[in-house]
């Protein structure tokens, strides 16, 4: 029978959000700001069901509207006709649309969710726990010219930094984003980070970037240590699979088993340890969430990954964490980088390193339309930017395997002060 609900209009408003300081990664660098798409779907019960999926503009506006003719008149509880109306293989091959549709697939959850008064999580399963912890997320950073925040890049600023995470959110994990510098840089940061939280779990994720060989090295010098798991240290399914041979430390990735082809591949060669699941990477919460009971079948460890989430998304990794059985791990967030939300209420807070599932219908956030319709205006004024250039490199691009590291003396990159907003 469905949800007494059927879809009657679409909407994607693209939002910039400031971060405190600029995060330095080895693809690149997010230049002080997350840009976000977010998608709304309007019932003709008068509700509105909300998603979200990274980055803006044009062409991520034009993608989400354009799907509007496959939207008008579904019942939103219909997710399985949603996955093959908009992400069915063969229309795949000429439009990648797998986070388009984790954008609407959230939307429609959130909307049959309020209107038939149960939660995301209820839809997939129900919950087995009501709070989801989480990992410190620590970047070397630019310091912010304007607020003088962030500049770190040396052992000692990187604790200090985890110190204040700690003390301000209560974080027993700690997640170091490497690769950005040498990788002996990142070895004694990484060591520092171990010497200032003994006994608490730690994670080094130099996105992908390390030769096998670096990343064997890198392995062996901290496999000593309390590591949760060693994430995406080199690239691709083969790389990660000749690590394994060489180094006792769990591997995780989130890079390289972002679909049902490739955890198949990796279940049946036992290539990775750890998969970190994405609402948005995996095509949507229900498709994250069945890739975890793969995952549970085959007992490999599961986490939730993030990708650079508002309320929105951040609501969807709660209900994916509150149902996933096999979640060994501090989930992932970079939710603590942001200076505000869209949601109404504001930033969802921690408590003690974690943060409670949602309550409310549906996924159990409420868009601020002011909010809304003041980041779009930023997103307005000063445009996108390029996630894989760096300001403090004006010339250099990334490659794989990364020959060039950046030198940790450059901590300010000025042009990084247009959108504080």
């Amino acid at each position: 029978m469905g949800s007494p609900v059927r879809i009657v209009d679409i909407r994607a408003t693209p939002v910039t959000m400031p971060l405190e300081a600029a995060l330095r990664h080895s693809n690149g660098a997010h230049w002080g700001r997350f840009i976000r798409t977010i998608v709304e779907v309007v019932g003709d019960n008068g509700l509105s069901g909300f998603g979200e999926l990274g980055g803006g503009g044009a062409s991520a506006t034009d993608t989400v509207l354009g799907l509007k003719s496959y939207l008008v008149g579904h019942d939103p509880l219909q997710l399985e006709q949603l996955r093959w109306k908009i992400m069915n293989p063969v229309g795949s091959l000429y439009n990648n649309r797998a986070q388009i549709h984790a954008a609407i697939e959230m939307a429609c959850i959130d909307l049959a969710g309020k209107t038939l008064g149960i939660r995301a999580c209820d839809l997939i399963g129900g919950a087995v726990r009501e709070s989801v912890p989480f990992a410190s997320y620590i970047f070397y950073r630019y310091r912010d010219p304007v607020t003088g925040i962030g500049g770190e890049t040396t052992a000692d600023d990187i604790v200090a930094h985890a110190k204040d995470l700690k003390a301000r959110y209560g974080f027993k994990s700690h997640k170091l984003k490497g690769g950005h510098f040498a990788p002996d840089h990142d070895i004694e940061v990484f060591r520092a980070l171990g010497d200032a939280f003994p006994g608490e779990g730690l994670r080094l994720d130099p996105n992908s970037v390390w030769t096998v060989e670096e990343a064997i090295r890198v392995g062996r010098a901290i496999e000593h240590m309390n590591n949760d798991y060693f994430e995406d240290p080199t690239w691709g399914l083969e790389g990660m699979r000749r690590l394994r041979q060489f180094v006792r430390i769990p591997t995780a990735t989130n890079t390289v088993v972002v679909n049902f082809e490739q955890l198949g591949q990796m279940v049946r060669h036992d290539l990775v340890d750890v998969v970190l699941l994405d609402t948005t990477f995996w095509g949507g919460l229900r498709q994250a969430y069945k890739a975890g009971q793969v995952l549970e079948t085959f007992q490999y460890g599961a986490s939730v990954h993030s990708s650079g989430e508002l309320g929105i998304q951040l609501a969807s990794m709660l209900h994916l964490g509150a149902a996933l059985p096999n979640l060994r791990f501090a989930a992932d967030a970079h939710y603590h980088h942001l200076m505000d939300d869209i949601i109404v209420g504001g930033k969802i807070p921690y408590v003690d390193g974690a943060m409670a599932v949602p309550t409310g219908p549906g996924l159990g956030v409420e868009v601020d339309r002011e909010k809304l319709a003041k980041y779009n205006e930023l997103f307005l004024e000063t445009g996108g930017y390029s996630y894989d250039r760096d300001p403090g490199r004006p010339e250099w691009y990334s490659v794989f395997p990364e020959t060039r590291y950046a030198d940790p003396r450059v901590k300010d990159a000025p042009a990084l002060a247009k959108g504080r907003g």
